[in-house]
């Protein structure tokens, strides 16, 4: 595999009515991506549809949270020479067209994540909840930051090798995006929209997943780990 092919990793639970639309729509906006579809121990069909459309699968025999998720599929990729490496959830929320925008985006920055727009769908909790945790994030990183929690990313295999966060689930995202600031890599924000389609709820849970977030926040806030 050529060293610059670009590694697109999926995590998907229970996500059987939507993985393939993903799958294949950034199979049209980046035709040599390198597809990684990573089941969090769906209790559907996701790895059966998964495995007809992606290059390569992991499963998950029970469910493990999405770090553990993204953490297998970057590691797959990352073994399979890809580099850059995108990440976009399996639910169908993000537009898989606007893939190449973060690739390009990359040119001036390291991380790319995505900024969802405030208006639309988004329930008016969770805009209030990115909000809060995007200033709180912020303090944590060192620089202003547009969204936290997105999903939809890019980055350089350089910084998927070097940073490490221990989380395994939502939380994974957010200290990702801190170690990778306080290691001195570049961030840059690409707005998207976000649709919310009905056949696949959120999996974020408002209560645990929050606490997790919060507790993350709060390890580097007095000092906790920064690298």
């Amino acid at each position: 595999m050529n060293a610059r092919t670009i590694g697109c990793i999926v995590p998907a639970l229970d996500a059987e009515p939507t993985i393939a639309t993903v799958i294949n729509g950034i199979r049209d906006a980046l035709p040599d991506a390198f597809v990684v579809a990573v089941d969090d121990g769906s209790r559907d069909a996701t790895s059966r549809v998964a495995r007809s459309c992606a290059d390569a699968t992991v499963r998950f025999p029970i469910n493990r949270g999405k770090g553990a998720a993204l953490r297998a599929g970057i590691s797959e990729a990352l073994a399979r020479g890809c580099d850059p490496l995108v990440t976009i959830d399996a639910d169908g929320q993000h537009d898989p067209r606007l893939a190449p925008q973060f690739v390009e985006a990359l040119e001036a920055a390291d991380l790319v994540v995505g900024a969802r727009r405030a208006a639309g769908e988004m329930p008016l909790g969770r805009r209030i909840t990115n909000r809060l945790s995007a200033r709180a994030v912020g303090r944590c990183a060192g620089q202003a930051i547009a969204d936290a929690q997105c999903g939809y990313r890019a980055m350089r295999a350089p910084v998927a090798r070097r940073v490490h966060p221990r989380g395994d689930r939502y939380e994974f995202e957010t200290e990702f995006l801190i170690l990778a600031a306080r290691s001195g890599y570049r961030l840059a924000f690409v707005p998207i929209p976000t649709t919310y389609p009905g056949t696949v709820p959120s999996r974020f849970r408002a209560v645990r997943d929050s606490a997790r977030i919060i507790e993350t926040i709060w390890r580097f806030r007095t000092g906790g780990r920064t690298s």
